[in-house]
């Protein structure tokens, strides 16, 4: 083996690689953070399942469309890369390679391999979106749908008809000004259903401020009603996840301060994330009582904080909040049912 790690290897071979996580986020990670996780000198940023999720991306000059590697690796207790896990991956490719295999055969062994995935569709399209806009590449066939149906011209209720292709080209496209506003404006209008695909697409991207307001107003709308329809809150707080810091805060704190957040739906999807809200201590004591309600069970505990405690820089804090003093009876008893 020439290089000591797969970005390296890659690079060897001509292409230009681009990393994207795969699990949490569709989202990129830079080269830099992404050789630093494969020499072990930084935890994985996102991990998922204690595993690193991501997708290589490799573009070379003769080829148009580029080459995607899905790939899942191990993570230690740390969420640091477990060296074994690479070094077979790259050493079973260079086996094939050596004994002459053609790329179809190479693409059949990639299939075969134990740390190789197939993305669900929603992570794909939002990789195709991010991707094609990363390289300058117009959207794909269904965005101009999309941008009518958003723009209310085709009337609210025609959603059915509306690609998944083409709002995660919207989202991904977010900050330009003109589809800002349009989504802005489509949002209050939105029927749940196309809200809820928005909200999983524009969780992949940093929100405009605009787009965030509307999202918290919308969220305080559903938490206003009767019959509270957890699965739309949760989505809501998934799309306001990369809202900035205090927009984000807020819908977290609206949402922990009523009684719809002992839904498990909603507490992964705080927990999963608009984790970073939970730096602040105050809310991690709202979050961590929220799990230890008795209507929540204890497997929701601790698969929730077991998660949390696997992001990088969180494992102290929470272990800190359930070994606090000031902690309830209710919390102490799930930490205790946890570690026993």
């Amino acid at each position: 083996m020439t290089t000591s790690t797969l970005c390296g290897f890659l690079e060897d071979t001509g292409a230009q690689v681009r990393i994207f996580d795969m699990g949490r986020r569709v989202c990129e990670i830079t080269r830099d953070d992404f050789v630093r996780f494969e020499n072990t000198e930084m935890p994985y940023p996102l991990p998922m399942q204690q595993k690193a999720w991501f997708a290589l991306a490799q573009m070379r000059p003769d080829i148009s469309e580029p080459t995607i590697w899905f790939l899942r690796f191990d993570l230690d207790e740390q969420g640091k890369l477990v060296l074994a896990t690479r070094d077979y991956f790259i050493q079973r490719f260079l086996e094939l390679a050596n004994e002459g295999a053609d790329k179809q055969d190479l693409a059949t062994a990639l299939e075969d391999n134990p740390f190789t995935f197939k993305p669900r569709e929603d992570k794909m399209a939002n990789l195709n979106a991010l991707l094609g806009r990363e390289l300058g590449r117009p959207p794909s066939q269904y965005f101009l749908h999309a941008r009518e149906y958003f723009s209310g011209k085709l009337g609210w209720d025609q959603w059915n008809f509306i690609g998944y292709q083409g709002i995660a080209d919207l989202a991904a496209r977010q900050a330009e000004p003109q589809i800002s506003r349009l989504l802005r404006d489509a949002i209050p209008q939105l029927p749940n259903e196309p809200l809820i695909a928005l909200c999983q697409c524009i969780e992949n991207q940093a929100l405009a401020d605009q787009l965030g307001e509307a999202l918290l107003a919308r969220l305080d709308q559903a938490l206003q009603l009767s019959d509270i329809e957890p699965y739309l809150v949760a989505a809501l707080i998934r799309g306001l996840s990369r809202a900035n810091a205090q927009t984000r805060g807020q819908a977290v704190g609206l949402v922990l301060a009523h009684d719809c957040s002992e839904d498990p739906e909603i507490l992964a999807a705080i927990g999963g994330r608009a984790w970073e809200s939970l730096r602040e201590p105050a809310t991690l004591h709202a979050y961590i009582e929220r799990l230890a309600s008795q209507g929540v069970g204890q497997d929701i505990f601790n698969h929730c904080l077991a998660d949390l405690m696997r992001l990088p820089g969180f494992r102290d804090g929470v272990l800190a909040e359930l070994r606090s003093p000031a902690r309830s009876q209710r919390v102490a008893l799930a930490f205790q049912n946890m570690l026993g």
